[in-house]
């Protein structure tokens, strides 16, 4: 009975704090800001601050879902500075901002800035999604203030058998037309392209909730997730050229042509020690299309973690926070100073 009445009051349900780990914005340029998380009363235990470089597609706050739910508030409960990029919403004028602008300029002055305001000489750079792939080409281009690397289910090689990256290359994508019509990338676009990748992944999530609909814990989760998952972002369609034509189509990192503002920016420099997390039943990056960065780098200290579990459930699961993010946390705390 407890059941029905959850899922008959689910459409009424009041939606769960999402994001709301305390954070204070310590820089903003442009539509991008970046956030440091308050540290606990004691302060930070961990000297290496870690830098968050979530996707541009999706908002932030999938690193920080809920209370209880976040891992942001874990880490900051484990004793580590923690920043995060928040790159904001993309409007008109942004159609122009390139792919040096965002890989380099911003996120090179947000590594920076938490440096400066650290007292540390290098981040632990952590990069979800698109933003691993970012996070490699930094560490890739700019070594310096890179202390180490953790790559979440972060393509790397492009020409791989996923639809995705068979859709991209096809001869009847124009991604030329694309941007010349709408300036930014439509976010209704990009999401209508991932529910193709699973037709029925609604028809599963249904299914899922009549299953748990007596688990008011559950819902809250569920809840939060979806709300993530529509909140989506346009990209700006400079940025986006270059990622279709130069990444899935000329698998440029793998080929060593890609270049950040004219620096090379080689899979085989980077030095630092490096995590490659993947997930068996991601649908969205194919885990050997990540998992090929730890072939290339040229750093002795390297790791892959692969786990079971799609591209989003895995990282924020239940058993992600028993597991996964206290596995994070300790080879972080491993290498802190270093």
């Amino acid at each position: 009975m407890k059941s029905w009445a959850s899922l008959l009051s689910l459409p009424a349900r009041p939606r769960p704090p999402v994001g709301v780990t305390p954070a204070d914005g310590v820089y903003a340029e442009n539509k991008w800001r970046l956030l440091r998380y308050r540290p606990r009363k004691e302060g930070p235990a961990w000297h290496t601050p870690v830098l968050m470089v979530p996707s541009l597609i999706n908002r932030h706050y999938v690193l920080d879902l809920m209370p209880g739910k976040s891992f942001v508030e874990f880490l900051v409960e484990q004793g580590h500075d923690v920043y995060c990029l928040d790159w904001g919403t993309p409007e008109g004028e942004d159609r122009f901002v390139s792919f040096d602008d965002v890989c380099d300029s911003y996120l090179g002055r947000a590594v920076r800035r938490a440096t400066r305001l650290s007292g540390a000489p290098a981040v632990h750079l952590c990069g979800y999604c698109m933003g691993g792939t970012l996070a490699a080409i930094y560490a890739a281009a700019r070594p310096e203030r890179v202390a180490s690397l953790l790559a979440l289910a972060s393509p790397v090689g492009f020409h791989d058998e996923g639809l995705l990256s068979r859709w991209t290359r096809s001869a009847s994508f124009d991604v030329g037309a694309l941007v010349e019509a709408f300036g930014n990338v439509p976010w209704q676009l990009m999401q209508s392209a991932f529910h193709l990748l699973r037709p029925t992944l609604s028809l599963s999530k249904a299914v899922h909730v009549l299953d748990r609909a007596w688990d008011d814990e559950f819902l809250d989760g569920f809840v939060a997730l979806e709300t993530w998952g529509q909140d989506n972002v346009s990209l700006p369609g400079d940025f986006y050229r270059r990622y279709v034509e130069e990444l899935y189509r000329g698998d440029a990192l793998l080929a060593g042509t890609f270049t950040l503002s004219g620096r090379p920016a080689r899979l085989t420099s980077i030095g630092c020690p490096t995590l490659c997390v993947t997930f068996a039943h991601d649908n969205i990056v194919p885990w050997q299309s990540a998992a090929v960065l730890l072939e290339r780098i040229g750093s002795a200290d390297k790791q892959h973690l692969h786990l079971a579990g799609g591209h989003v459930g895995a990282l924020v699961s239940r058993k992600a926070k028993a597991e996964l993010w206290p596995k994070l946390s300790r080879w972080w705390q491993e290498r802190d100073g270093g």
